[in-house]
């Protein structure tokens, strides 16, 4: 079983509230506390959506025992670093599995930990559930410039579609789903994913 949970998030968003308000062409600040709001999380949407990080961001990825293979894949691309792995045996005790034992490969589309040729994963016994944990930072870049102008322009294309549609349905309206351009930045990343 694997599990992956949030440790820090981003310090900053995709896109500023005046990059937003100015792709809505709003000029007052009458709504900037909602467009901020619709701006994390068109963020977090898109990001679900791609299985990827745009800012950097400190995941924990869990798992119920070490793996067969001699790798782990990290989700959440790109990876930037492997903060620690530890694990816990039968009676909670935490253990630092040594960064000697293994090589990080960030450049991979899908980042990874591989054993190194001498190394084996620990063979103590661990607890039932939750017995590995991998610490790691993923993100395109800690900083708005560093993430692609095409995820920007994903993120900017869901803030105008929430702002549009506040509600999920009107009676007698058209039901709207997510802008076609929307869907196809949304596909390139998930190929991506799979090169």
């Amino acid at each position: 079983m694997r599990a992956l949970a949030l440790q820090t998030g981003p310090a900053t968003e995709v896109l500023s509230v005046l990059d937003a308000k100015a792709h809505l062409r709003v000029t007052t600040a009458d709504e900037d506390a909602y467009i901020e709001a619709l701006v994390g999380a068109s963020r977090t949407w898109f990001e679900e959506q791609t299985s990827r990080a745009l800012i950097t961001q400190t995941w924990d990825l869990w798992l119920d025992g070490w793996p067969f293979a001699r790798e782990i894949e990290l989700p959440r691309p790109p990876l930037q670093t492997v903060t620690s792995i530890v694990y816990y045996d039968q009676d909670d005790a935490e253990a630092t599995f040594a960064s000697s034992n293994y090589l990080v490969d960030a450049d991979a589309t899908i980042g990874r930990v591989i054993l190194n040729a001498t190394a084996s994963w620990p063979t103590t016994s661990l607890r039932p559930a939750k017995g590995v944990r991998v610490r790691f930072v993923a993100g395109q870049g800690d900083d708005v410039t560093d993430v692609s102008e095409i995820d920007r322009m994903a993120v900017r294309l869901l803030v105008s579609h929430f702002f549009e549609l506040r509600e999920p349905m009107v009676t007698g309206t058209i039901i709207s789903e997510v802008p076609m351009g929307l869907r196809s930045i949304i596909w390139r990343d998930r190929a991506q994913r799979t090169l």
